[in-house]
């Protein structure tokens, strides 16, 4: 199987390049503000956030504004990845149905696209840092690990959503009840491990991966700390793990995808 991904990666990855640009281009083709859009709208999200939970509800986080930006970044290529991943295969039904394609391939344009998104939000961050002269130290370096973690992760996460979106109809909807739930589980605004009790905020914090990987990017650019290692060794690990369980059973199915369409 290993050898089957590679060989496929390798005949694809141009095709995947080419099809994300090409869907980068056509969601501001028809914008006034055109790429300037992929800017204004994590920062007006973020400026919505520090208004009610900076000055409304007094938040007393340090450097606050890029507390909520880092929170706001990595949580919106996760959840679009994960949300997309439902019906991408109902979606390019044109292509699945005319031409072969191996299907974990439209989860890596998904993943390019929103991915370019993330890191123009990350020279936001930089951008932000320099602004607010935040002291960086060598720590900021587990930037790379960690969002090699959290792109295994997701990767992982949503070849399962592909294959099972084909055949559940309202996984969708529950999909997106759920991310609301987490959403508030992660601690996009707010500190877990300072403001729910132990062990809850242990368990959270670090059961889940999305608020895990928030925080360990806030303590390394922000706080000039270094992530819990061995806790990022461990998810990027079950990343894996779920990547090779979730493109075997796309391999055994993907056959079966289009009769369901």
């Amino acid at each position: 199987m290993f050898k089957r991904f590679r060989d496929d990666m390798k005949k694809y990855w141009k095709y995947a390049i080419y099809s994300s640009k090409a869907q980068l281009k056509a969601e501001v083709a028809n914008s006034y503000l055109n790429w300037l859009w992929w800017i204004l709208d994590p920062l007006c999200f973020m400026l919505i956030y520090v208004f009610m939970f900076g000055y409304v509800f007094k938040s007393k986080e340090q450097y606050f504004a890029i507390f909520v930006f880092v929170g706001i970044t990595l949580w919106d290529f996760f959840n679009k990845c994960l949300l997309q991943s439902v019906k991408i295969i109902k979606n390019n039904k044109p292509i699945v149905s005319k031409v072969y394609i191996p299907k974990f391939i439209l989860l890596v344009i998904r993943i390019c696209v929103n991915g370019f998104k993330m890191c123009i939000s990350l020279l936001i961050i930089v951008a932000m840092l320099a602004i607010w002269r935040v002291p960086l130290t060598l720590n900021i370096l587990y930037v790379v690990p960690i969002l090699i973690t959290l792109v295994t992760v997701v990767f992982g996460i949503s070849c399962f959503l592909l294959h099972y979106g084909v055949f559940v109809e309202d996984l969708g909807n529950v999909l997106r009840i759920a991310l609301r739930l987490v959403f508030y589980l992660t601690g996009v605004f707010w500190n877990i491990m300072s403001r729910l009790p132990a062990p809850y905020n242990s368990y959270i914090g670090k059961g889940n991966p999305i608020a895990f990987l928030i925080t360990s990017m806030r303590q390394c650019v922000i706080y000039g700390q270094a992530p819990h290692r061995k806790l990022l060794l461990l998810w990027f690990l079950i990343g894996l793990v779920l990547c090779a369980l979730g493109i075997r059973k796309i391999y055994k199915s993907e056959n079966s995808y289009v009769k369901v369409i």
